[in-house]
């Protein structure tokens, strides 16, 4: 049986190059690169090469690249640590964010929310940020604007640009930190064009290894002591993380950050050609004409949300995975808590929509024969499953 990936939001295969990189990094440079000597200042190199490379992709001249175990850590890190920056904060601080947000951002800010911050949620029906209701809000007390640059569930993409004018002009002093986990590598942006302070990355979504994040910070947020560190012991990542770093895992994110800087557009325009592929055989076959698509008004190349016609999602997601396609029905990392998908609900679907929606994301290792076999057996289930119900 064909194996059929098309999960790759939840997580991507590590590519070749990345393992060989982590193997050839995990056998000869072992040492910890804290350590004063050799071996030590040899492992402190492999970290910076890695670290020059992600600064390269995003035009980041100054600043900083820090290194977490993961995208949901460099989240905590950009939100709870801006929060405790400054005792004044404390007092009430109003931080921003939207309806949606991945639970690493959400819970984050529930939490300081019970410590007496004011959590302003933009709304994002249909994909789109309620400029009017951002301009409202955002008010001289804001001291962080935290929001995904593409929704993970919906593939929206947020115009992040116009929000960073929006905080120039009536918040200059609030940073905007952007979890970029979803369009890195996948869509092309730099720091300075978002506009933002703060952007989050995570390895094991660009083909790299799990267990590494970064959180790439500019000088602003460096000279302004902006951000306080939210693990505390040994002082690595400039004071910002403690804990002895991941060294060949750091490595072979590097790599896998040069490979698809260089691969970006041709990466992009085959995931673009597979998506809009599945858009038109959904859109087109009577077999597929009960179910609904999600289609925000400006959209990532490799995310495509179906709800289905009273089809719970873990259903059809079984059903397809009897057949080696293997779909998500919803965020991974929220997938065991049997919530309703909160993006969905925000996009304006239904909870019980939400819950009978699927998630198709693509990578440049798709092909159009994935998208023909999907259908199929998508024709199939509804078939199958609508007469079981």
């Amino acid at each position: 049986m064909k194996e059929i990936y098309l999960d790759n939001s939840a997580t991507t295969k590590i590519s070749e190059e990345a393992l060989e990189r982590y193997v050839e990094v995990s056998r000869e440079c072992y040492g910890n690169p804290s350590s004063l000597h050799g071996l030590g200042f040899k492992a402190e190199g492999v970290l910076e090469e890695a670290r020059r490379q992600i600064r390269n992709s995003l035009s980041l001249k100054s600043g900083e690249v820090i290194f977490c175990a993961s995208g949901s850590e460099a989240n905590n890190l950009a939100i709870v640590g801006r929060a405790s920056s400054k005792e004044r904060y404390k007092k009430g601080a109003k931080i921003i964010t939207t309806e949606g947000e991945h639970a690493s951002v959400d819970e984050p800010l529930s939490h300081l929310e019970k410590q007496g911050f004011r959590i302003a949620r933009i709304p994002t029906r249909g994909g789109k940020l309620d400029t009017g209701a951002l301009i409202r809000e955002m008010t001289g007390d804001v001291i962080l604007v935290t929001m995904m640059m593409v929704n993970n569930e919906t593939g929206a993409c947020y115009d992040l640009g116009e929000v960073a004018k929006i905080m120039k002009r009536q918040s200059p002093e609030a940073y905007l930190h952007v979890d970029a986990t979803q369009s890195y590598m996948k869509l092309p942006f730099t720091l300075s064009s978002l506009g933002a302070d703060m952007i989050t990355l995570s390895s094991h979504k660009i083909e790299g290894p799990k267990g590494v994040g970064a959180l790439a910070v500019t000088d602003r947020v460096k000279k302004e002591r902006g951000l306080s560190p939210i693990i505390l012991g040994g002082g690595q990542e400039g004071g910002m993380r403690s804990g002895t770093e991941n060294v060949p895992a750091i490595a072979a994110f590097g790599e896998a950050v040069k490979l698809g800087q260089a691969a970006l557009r041709d990466r992009y325009g085959k995931m673009l050609g597979l998506r809009s592929r599945l858009v038109e055989r959904i859109s087109s076959d009577p077999d597929l004409s009960d179910i609904s698509l999600t289609l925000p008004e400006r959209a990532a190349p490799h995310i495509l949300n179906i709800t289905l016609p009273n089809i719970k999602s873990e259903t059809m997601l079984h059903f397809l995975s009897s057949f080696g396609i293997f779909v998500s029905s919803g965020s991974a990392c929220s997938s065991n808590s049997r919530h309703v998908s909160s993006a969905l609900v925000a996009f304006g679907r239904s909870e019980a929509e939400a819950d009978c929606s699927i998630r198709v994301s693509f990578s440049h290792r798709n092909e159009p024969e994935d998208v023909d076999e999907l259908c199929e057996r998508l024709a199939e289930g509804l078939k199958k499953l609508t007469r079981v119900r």
